[in-house]
């Protein structure tokens, strides 16, 4: 709250140069702010509200604008977003300023923006929450325990993450993206990455030398979700220098990650052992595997293609 009592110091002087300062006040006294006021502090004098016709005036004006609200961009109120609120202070009535209802909405959502990050997302994952995603039974346990996920942040962070594997379209991604939504509601930050897109980004991060400050990004974030992971074109560094680095500093510091992918975790592993000049790297492979395997819970998730439902 803000006292703006050196606001309306001119309208009180100008209302004291006005005739009929009684009638004025009968007029004020009849407005549902003061009579709510009055009601509430009843030991109030007459003569209190006589010297702070100014602030009266004020309240009931700028709580008819918000009765008529235009809009929180066109809000005509002396500081915008904000509605008056009487209280006594030194024998004088002055306004107090609280937030509406549309700025405390407008700075939720900023927060929400801060907290959720995301590189090369679409905005209906992002956008996605819990209730809006189609509720099919083979989908139950994996939306169960992604919920459990972010509830366990209202008493300790988790330690394990998920894995949500399946088949294209059945709605991994839409998980993972109600997810970040929810973990706002507890002040958790997420960062959801699709990871192909990604990797392209970093590679293309070499000349700028940005590629610390990305991987950073990742390996700090609270909650780190990784998007269709193993649709990427693997080369041994983005690998060992990205993905395994990423995961390991995630492992070591006991940060959470969730993932999704079309590949179980056998699928995965022989991804990872794929080498671009021959062969395969199963040690390597298995080293990475077990930054994932000990560290996160595993959900196939089923159900029809929500994008052939249209």
């Amino acid at each position: 709250m803000e006292r703006i009592g050196k606001v309306v110091s001119p309208i009180r002087e100008k209302l004291n140069r006005r005739a009929n300062p009684e009638q004025q006040l009968q007029k004020l006294f009849a407005a549902r702010e003061v009579r709510a006021f009055q009601m509430e502090h009843p030991e109030v004098p007459d003569a209190v509200y006589r010297r702070s016709m100014g602030a009266l005036h004020q309240l009931v004006n700028e709580r008819g604008h918000c009765d008529q609200c235009p809009g929180l961009d066109q809000c005509p109120n002396l500081m915008q977003g904000h509605q008056p609120e009487l209280a006594l202070y030194g024998g004088y009535l002055e306004l107090r300023l609280t937030p509406c209802a549309k700025l405390v909405a407008k700075e939720k959502e900023k927060d929400r923006k801060r907290l959720i990050k995301s590189h090369h997302i679409p905005t209906d994952i992002l956008t996605a929450t819990f209730s809006s995603i189609t509720p099919h039974k083979t989908r139950i346990p994996a939306i169960s325990a992604a919920i459990k996920f972010c509830r366990q942040f209202a008493e300790k962070q988790p330690e394990r993450g998920l894995y949500l594997y399946g088949t294209f379209g059945v709605g991994k991604s839409r998980i993972a993206g109600a997810m970040a939504q929810e973990l706002v509601n507890h002040d958790v930050d997420s960062l959801m990455v699709y990871v192909p897109d990604f990797l392209r980004e970093i590679k293309e991060s070499i000349r700028d030398g940005m590629i610390q400050e990305k991987l950073d990004a990742l390996k700090k974030a609270t909650v780190l979700i990784m998007d269709d992971l193993g649709a990427e074109t693997l080369t041994p560094w983005t690998r060992d220098e990205i993905i395994g680095a990423v995961l390991q500093y995630r492992m070591t510091e006991k940060l959470p990650t969730v993932i999704t992918s079309n590949l179980d975790l056998d699928e995965l592993e022989d991804h990872f052992a794929y080498s671009d000049k021959g062969g395969a790297e199963r040690m390597k492979a298995k080293r990475l595997m077990e930054r994932i395997r000990p560290c996160m819970d595993a959900y196939c998730v089923e159900g029809p293609n929500w994008r052939e439902q249209g």
